[in-house]
């Protein structure tokens, strides 16, 4: 089996959603048998978000704790790293670190953070995409400036149209291989589905997680645009419609005003745990997508559809293009206006057990950890 490091956030940034999805990649390795190694620094002054206090700080004290009580969980109490805007090392020692890079056979680069401290040493290095178009338009920009990008062995993406002729994005000079956000089987989201769930359909999301990125005199977006094309959704079904909401400039009181159930989405997601707990109370999700993701049609879905269907929870996403490669109308539902997101919720809850059941046999079919990782490294060659 092959010792990998995974670059990536969660000393930074330890909330549930954002956890859960490391998690996938962390743990689907270490099931496959392989030794897996996590590792991040600080790389700006404040980037660390405590979220005891909702501040963003340069203290790593929060997020420090948080990873060191989550990895012993999952018996890798040793394999980690984090080091912070004054150059110290939490976990492994600098020594370790700079070992572990002379003896590892893959590094996983998630962050297109290129490690200078011996990622070069790796045989074989690989970078992974988690924002299909606002990632390759940044490349391309970087490009236009005249600036060297980082080499990679190999470079893979969530956008499963990337390529494709009715996608609009660039491939920036590169192969794109596709995959799927891996996502954890687990005994947790077997249990029994709650008929009688007070929550109804949620999402949890970010309003504005990044800034807009420019390329080909257009500009991109994040969800608070595509949103507005659903916001009166609550008013044309007979379904409590529930929004846990993060990030900047969240319009609370025109959400409120529109039936939305309207919660902070910090609260939700301060632990895996209750990440979880959440999803697991939901009838449901109902999803947008960000504004790149739908403007390019890059086929991206996202792992959290993923958590959502292994809980028997039906799932209607906005359409990126990922119904030309996940089949949709049981269990998973792509929809591209209000109108069809309505629909998607009356036949849903007209025939919720099967739908449930469905949402179920989709996830480990097309998102299950081991089956997406197995055939990522199976294309890397280790």
């Amino acid at each position: 089996m092959a010792k990998i490091i995974l670059n990536g956030t969660i000393v930074r940034y330890p909330v549930g959603g954002l956890v859960q999805w490391w998690l996938g990649w962390i743990v689907g390795l270490k099931q496959l048998g392989h030794e897996v190694f996590f590792i991040e620094k600080s790389e700006w002054e404040n980037d660390c978000y405590d979220l005891s206090r909702r501040i963003m700080t340069s203290d790593c004290k929060y997020g420090v704790n948080y990873i060191a009580k989550l990895f012993k969980k999952y018996g890798l109490d040793n394999n980690w790293c984090f080091i912070d805007n004054a150059n110290r090392h939490y976990g492994l020692s600098e020594q370790q670190l700079n070992k572990l890079f002379s003896t590892s056979d893959l590094y996983l680069d998630l962050e297109w953070s290129d490690w200078e401290q011996g990622s070069e040493n790796v045989p074989v290095r690989v970078f992974v995409d988690g924002e299909p178009g606002w990632f390759q338009f940044k490349l391309m920009n970087m490009i236009n400036s005249g600036v060297e990008l980082p080499k990679y062995d190999h470079y893979f993406t969530d956008g499963l149209n990337i390529g494709n002729a009715d996608c609009s994005i660039p491939l920036a000079g590169l192969e794109w291989k596709k995959a799927l956000v891996p996502v954890l089987i687990d005994d947790y989201y077997d249990r029994p589905v709650n008929l009688n769930s007070k929550l109804g359909f949620t999402s949890v999301m970010n309003w504005q997680s990044h800034k807009r990125v420019e390329f080909g005199g257009k500009s991109y977006g994040q969800k608070d645009i595509e949103f507005k094309k659903f916001i009166s959704l609550p008013s044309l079904v007979d379904q409590k419609m529930e929004l846990a909401v993060s990030g900047s400039n969240v319009p609370g009181q025109l959400l409120k005003d529109n039936k939305w159930t309207v919660k902070n989405a910090d609260d939700i997601t301060i632990t895996v745990e209750s990440y979880r707990e959440y999803i697991a109370e939901s009838r449901g999700e109902f999803c947008v997508a960000k504004n790149v993701f739908v403007e390019t049609q890059c086929g991206w879905i996202g792992e959290r559809a993923g958590y959502y269907m292994q809980s028997g929870r039906p799932v209607i996403c906005q359409e990126t293009g990922f119904s030309k490669h996940i089949p949709c109308g049981e269990g998973l539902f792509a929809i591209n206006n209000v109108t069809e997101a309505a629909a998607a919720i009356e036949e849903i809850n007209s025939n919720y057990e099967k739908h449930s059941a469905w949402s179920r046999d989709i996830v480990r079919e097309y998102f299950d950890a081991k089956k997406v990782l197995k055939k990522m490294l199976s294309q890397m060659g280790v």
